[in-house]
């Protein structure tokens, strides 16, 4: 069967949007063929008014219940556009798996909580599809943190029984899964490790007007300041036990811009020092696992950042690879893994890991907006 995947994530690029072929059986292993995979980028406004929502100083509750369904109609029409592209209508597609876009995430609060956004009824409306969304909240009510999202999805299409398997995305942040060779869905450890390109892109667009540091460029031209990476190495999240999630709460626009105001950098050092940071928060957070039959695999923006690879790949002394390398793709990662979860949502299987979210058991995640 034919089904739609849709991401967009902390980065705030834009709405992923992934064509898949999924298997339509109830069996153990599933099967998925990527057919198409495009980004529609979110205009500079949008960009500007989901930063508002996200900030608790300039939110408001008018602009959250506009921009929920301002993002529905943009991801309706993205989902629309693809099926368009393939000359596909809605009695083709099976349905579509958003994620939505996080405005805020608080698991560790007297009321834990997390917020996606981007109204399924009015992408049901538009494209005529069944629409899957809101997939962490039940993980929350069970007690866990409601992320990291994809390590079910990750065990179902990358476990392997001769080597153990770290899977990286470096997004907006940056998160891992720990397969064991030897292991199965209960033993999978999983966590967000730290900022991946958010504080990168948060330099690039200061000091060079530009959206992100393209192959590591300016990176690679600059300098590592070593007093600022010791202070962000010593950030109390990197040392926090699993399980444990972040984002731009911890990560965004307030560290980075008290950041800029303590110390004085060159442009391009800057880049470089938050370059260094994703990169040793991340090899730190597996740097006690064995490196023995032990492949680590870059999905995400991230491994298209070849300063950051070079120096993951460094600092690891690990086999690191990308997506592309097993015949998959970086960018279509997480839109796929929305698409493998709505699959077992609708045949109403649990699909989140408990040992990855601290959730008390197994949950069903997502919701049903379905057609007339």
């Amino acid at each position: 069967m034919l089904a739609i995947g849709m991401m967009s994530g902390t980065s705030l690029d834009g709405i992923d949007v992934a064509l898949v072929e999924i298997s339509d059986k109830k069996e153990a292993s599933i099967r998925v063929s990527l057919l198409d995979f495009v980004t529609y980028p979110y205009q500079e406004k949008t960009v500007a008014r989901i930063r508002d929502a996200m900030s608790l100083k300039h939110s408001n509750v008018l602009l959250i219940c506009q921009l929920n369904v301002e993002l529905g109609k943009l991801y309706g029409k993205a989902a629309k556009q693809m099926m368009e592209k393939h000359d596909l209508s809605g009695a083709d597609i099976a349905y579509i798996a958003n994620h939505g876009q996080t405005i805020y995430h608080d698991p560790t609060s007297e009321f834990p909580s997390t917020f996606q956004i981007g109204e399924s009824a009015e992408i049901t409306e538009i494209t005529g599809v069944k629409t899957l969304s809101n997939f962490r909240e039940a993980d929350i009510a069970a007690g866990g943190q409601g992320a990291p999202i994809v390590p079910f999805t990750e065990y179902q299409l990358y476990h392997s029984s001769e080597k153990d398997r770290i899977l990286v995305n470096i997004g907006g942040i940056a998160n891992l899964t720990i397969l064991a060779r030897d292991g199965n869905l209960s033993s999978i450890i999983a966590f967000d490790t730290g900022p991946g390109n958010m504080m990168i892109d948060a330099a690039m667009q200061k000091f060079y007007q530009k959206k992100y540091d393209d192959a590591g460029k300016i990176a690679a031209s600059g300098k590592v300041n070593q007093p600022l990476l010791n202070e962000l190495m010593d950030h109390p999240y990197l040392s926090q036990q699993y399980p444990k999630t972040t984002g731009r709460e911890m990560f965004g626009e307030e560290m980075t811009e008290a950041l800029f105001q303590a110390y004085h950098l060159l442009p391009e050092d800057w880049v470089a020092t938050f370059t260094a940071f994703t990169a040793k928060s991340l090899c730190q957070a597996f740097a006690t696992f064995s490196k023995q039959h032990l492949e680590v695999i870059v999905a995400g923006g991230g491994a298209y950042n070849k300063t950051l690879m070079d120096w993951i790949r460094l600092e690891s002394q690990c086999d690191v690879l990308t997506q592309e390398a097993l015949g998959y793709s970086s960018e279509a990662k997480e839109a796929i893994a929305m698409a493998v979860l709505g699959k077992y949502t609708l045949e109403h299987t649990a699909n989140n890991v408990p040992s990855a979210t601290g959730a008390r058991h197994a949950v069903i995640l997502g919701k049903i907006t379905d057609v007339r």
